[in-house]
């Protein structure tokens, strides 16, 4: 049993594990993984630590390290072009490019 004395050290220790970011709309971002898990997942890894399904496509958290994502929001709303046929061309609406977006940032 934890005495009284311990428990708010270890809440104050927890709180600073969690991995959210001072003004991330954590919805807005939880909706882009699970928007990135169904179109992108066959090849990206979506979550953090897992491989891509196809070695030729970087993992998610590897784009948000080497793109800044609000630079992204024009490609994905317009459609992704890359230089090989195996990556599908996808247009997201307005509200897909937020969440996208808003999961990229958690990422970083």
């Amino acid at each position: 049993m934890l005495s009284r004395c311990r428990l708010p050290t270890l809440l104050a220790a927890l709180l600073l594990a969690l991995p959210a970011r001072a003004g991330m709309d954590v919805p807005l971002a939880e909706a882009g993984r699970d928007l990135a898990a169904k179109h992108c997942g066959a090849c990206h890894a979506t979550t953090p630590g897992s491989p891509s399904q196809n070695a030729a496509a970087p993992p998610f958290a590897e784009i948000a390290k080497l793109y800044p994502p609000e630079s992204l929001e024009e490609a994905l709303a317009e459609g992704i072009m890359v230089g090989h046929e195996a990556m599908p061309a996808f247009e997201f609406s307005a509200d897909q490019v937020d969440q996208l977006i808003a999961y990229l940032k958690s990422l970083e």
